[in-house]
């Protein structure tokens, strides 16, 4: 069985074997996700991969392959496994076994170990903390994707001490900056890295090309981050029914295996799709939809935030820039595909494009920030802990911001067309293209 996961153990071209692989090669559009260049491949290394359902989370695993057969890796030495079929913890031990018994008769001393969706058999960490602790893994690379639960149940944090050089790394959808390098590789080349908010005023730089990344930014907010709507709308010109069909499914899915209701996890997105991008409480929420308890709402949305769905913002007091976990909170969600598949689901029009836009920028900074809100008759949309905040306005001739409060230093006007230099004020599709995140 094991034989049919690696068909490169006949040679490395056989990779081409590989369906998951063969689809990438074939594509019209492909990509190598950033984050392949963050994974340790150094012995001994636990690495963890999980984010969102069909971000290319297995695609990744198959190029990582790639790389280590062109490399010169020993084709045996490279062990992947796809786990979903598996049903608890010892079918897992027997297909490692069954590996390194081949590896023994290949006199093969450290291997590259791929577990793929390890989250599926029952108690999968009961047999990957064993073997760790025996030392059978002590010269291997383990990477190991896998879905929401493998964070919701916080099966990660049972491996203290036992991790080695490895990473935990979170997959998302692609930013728009990754976007911009799938579709327009010359000009992505062209955009200068923003890795500090101190250093925005490099995004000026892009002006010549405005016109252009607001084209693609548009597009983006069609497509959002996920590879098979990206797909759809650069080849069709628009997501396909199937694909929504298909991330729902997997959202659903996820709502039931974790006990919760479907129905009460709708209206709670159908409360939230109806006041983005305005601050709201869990109380309210509660008395909206007539569920009895803010602290149901909390789980549920708890939930929806640790399966990569959502994305919570609280208020920033302006004095300490600090959380106040008793205010309104905003809540975003992670990327603008989600809209539209929510939308429809709960049967509600879409957000206006403006707010989604607010979300976009709001859910692209808290990849790589602490962030929050403030609001006090004024607001800004987005604070950073280092006091720089973000104030979002999608739409024609605006004024930049020129408000100061408390420890927020600096307040950056994020627009739809318009520029200054003092106060600044970048147009969103020019920020967004250098933010790297």
């Amino acid at each position: 069985m094991i034989e049919q996961f690696n068909p490169w153990w006949k040679g490395k071209e056989f990779i081409s074997e590989d369906e998951d692989y063969r689809k990438w090669e074939e594509s019209g559009v492909k990509w190598v996700p950033r984050v392949i260049e963050d994974i340790s491949l150094e012995p001994f290394s636990l690495n963890f991969i999980f984010g969102p359902r069909q971000v290319g989370k297995t695609t990744l695993l198959k190029l990582i392959i790639k790389r280590l057969l062109d490399s010169g890796v020993n084709p045996k030495a490279i062990f992947y496994l796809r786990c979903d079929y598996l049903s608890d913890y010892r079918e897992l031990m027997n297909a490692l076994e069954e590996y390194m018994e081949l590896r023994e008769i290949e006199g093969i001393e450290n291997s590259y170990i791929f577990l793929d969706e390890i989250t599926f058999p029952r108690e999968w960490f009961r047999a990957i903390k064993l073997y760790v602790d025996m030392g059978k893994f002590k010269n291997d690379v383990l990477i190991l994707t896998g879905s929401v639960s493998m964070y919701l149940k916080g099966e990660i944090e049972t491996f203290p001490g036992r991790r080695g050089k490895g990473k935990e790394i979170i997959m998302y959808p692609l930013s728009f900056r990754d976007f911009v390098g799938v579709v327009a590789p010359e000009l992505y080349r062209k955009i200068p890295v923003v890795r500090e908010i101190s250093k925005v005023r490099e995004c000026l730089k892009l002006l010549p090309w405005k016109d252009e990344l607001h084209r693609l930014f548009l597009l983006y907010l069609r497509s959002g981050g996920f590879p098979r709507a990206i797909k759809d709308v650069l080849g069709k010109g628009r997501v396909s029914g199937d694909t929504y069909d298909t991330y729902l499914s997997w959202v659903r899915g996820d709502i039931i295996k974790f006990g919760k209701s479907e129905e009460v996890a709708r209206m709670i997105m159908k409360t939230i799709l109806d006041k983005v991008p305005s601050p709201i409480g869990w109380n309210t929420i509660a008395r909206e939809i007539d569920i009895g308890s803010h602290k149901t709402v909390f789980s549920y949305i708890e939930f929806l935030e640790k399966s990569f769905i959502l994305k919570v913002l609280h208020y920033f007091d302006p004095n300490t820039l600090e959380p106040d976990f008793r205010k309104e909170k905003k809540v975003h969600l992670i990327d603008p595909f989600l809209y539209e598949l929510f939308s429809r689901w709960c049967l509600v029009e879409k957000p206006s494009e403006d707010k989604i836009v607010e979300s976009v920028v709001a859910s692209h900074l808290a990849r790589k920030y602490e962030v929050g809100y403030w609001r006090n008759g004024k607001e800004v949309d987005v604070v950073t802990k280092s006091g720089i905040g973000f104030e979002v306005k999608w739409k024609g001739k605006v004024t930049p911001s020129r408000l100061r409060v408390g420890k927020i230093k600096e307040v950056i006007t994020l627009s739809k067309d318009d520029i200054s230099t003092d106060p600044l004020m970048i147009p969103v599709p020019i920020f967004l293209a250098c933010l790297e995140v």
